[in-house]
């Protein structure tokens, strides 16, 4: 790497509360110069004026993954300023509160959550490859979950959990995007991983059995930092690959 400080940009950081700006936080600690992003861009300049009362280089900026011109706005920015993108963290995601079993899902509430979990990733990766390309250890994290997973017995694909379809099947086709990519940046030196936090406490009266904030978005940090010998391509919980 050269001298000047990695650049890192986090997508879907909304609340204070929330993993994404314990993730932003944990990486400007690092000495990274952090882009907190969000649809909203009043809160991302909120939040990140709080991290930067804190001596931390992190600012604000509005970001819809699902808008093509929010995202090349932002990439015309930070190839203006920054000249290049380190970290790419994947962490926006599509969310619904409803319960019902795949066989009584609301349709236009899925395609909703796999436009923001697939299609918004998918895009914004691909818009920030040219910058990505630019930098000498580039690192892709997606913020997956164990709803994703076939092999989660408990809230997995083939669970008898039946709540929130789309939002798992969402993250399987994350995990999947995440292996193509990783493929294909093989040889490139460019790290691709999806990483599952965990059951974190990022809302009241999640129990006792939600870990604290920062032990989940400490693991995504982790895969942000990754080494030249890192691996790629897998899907991560506590820094053990997991099958998918």
């Amino acid at each position: 790497m050269n001298n000047t400080p990695r650049v890192a940009l986090v997508s879907g950081c909304s609340r204070a509360e929330g993993i994404g700006f314990e993730v932003c936080r944990q990486l400007a600690l690092e000495g990274i110069t952090v882009l907190l992003t969000a649809r909203d861009e009043e809160k991302a300049s909120s939040l990140a004026a709080r991290l930067r009362d804190q001596d931390l280089e992190v600012h604000g900026h509005a970001l819809d993954i699902t808008n093509s011109d929010s995202v090349r706005t932002l990439v015309g920015f930070i190839d203006e300023r920054y000249g290049r993108l380190d970290s790419l963290i994947n962490n926006a995601t599509g969310a619904t509160r409803s319960r019902d079993p795949v066989s009584a899902a609301d349709l236009a509430s899925a395609r909703q959550i796999v436009d923001v979990t697939l299609f918004g990733t998918w895009q914004l990766i691909q818009e920030m490859l040219p910058l990505l390309r630019k930098s000498d250890a580039a690192r892709i994290v997606n913020v997956s979950s164990s709803a994703g997973l076939h092999s989660d017995p408990v809230l997995g694909l083939t669970s008898k959990w039946l709540g929130r379809p789309a939002y798992g099947i969402a993250k399987a086709a994350l995990n999947a995007l995440t292996a193509k990519f990783a493929a294909e940046f093989y040889d490139s030196g460019i790290k691709v991983n999806a990483v599952c936090p965990g059951l974190t406490a990022t809302q009241p009266g999640m129990g006792s059995a939600a870990r604290p904030v920062a032990e989940g978005a400490g693991a995504i940090v982790w895969a942000a930092l990754l080494d030249e010998d890192g691996p790629s391509g897998g899907f991560y919980r506590d820094h053990e690959r997991q099958a998918w």
